[in-house]
């Protein structure tokens, strides 16, 4: 399955979240194919190097970098093409969306649900799932 992860999965897998961590960890073995973009790699590497965010991790910085590293590796590089504007109320979510459209991802994983479904368009191909109810679908 194409999937798009947003970037606060990522920092759940850093901080110890367990359905976060089998997220990332379905993507390692190769379960899942995640797609990434210029704008969600821009993303992953401005928040993974927010120390203050990471206080209480588990992970350090060279730890959260490496980890960061090996998941790209299983990343499939996605270019957009065309933006779905105006779309989601935070236009920050909107290159999720995007990058979905683009990649022909059948889902986006993200904490993040009520913002990512609230959109002027619709995509009923894509399904916004929180990483438990992406485990659940297996």
């Amino acid at each position: 399955m194409i999937i798009v992860i947003d970037t606060n999965i990522l920092v759940g897998a850093c901080m110890g979240s367990h359905s976060a961590t089998e997220v990332i960890a379905s993507c390692l073995r190769k379960n899942h194919q995640p797609i990434i973009g210029t704008t969600l790699f821009s993303e992953y590497v401005d928040v993974i190097g927010r120390e203050e965010l990471f206080d209480r991790c588990r992970l350090d910085s060279a730890e959260r970098n490496a980890l960061l590293d090996i998941f790209l590796a299983s990343c499939r590089w996605t270019e957009i093409y065309y933006g779905w504007r105006p779309n989601l109320r935070d236009e920050g979510d909107n290159h999720l969306i995007e990058l979905a459209v683009a990649g022909h991802a059948e889902c986006i994983v993200s904490r993040n649900i009520k913002d990512l479904v609230t959109g002027e368009l619709l995509f009923p191909r894509i399904a916004i799932l929180t990483p438990e109810q992406f485990l659940q679908r297996g």
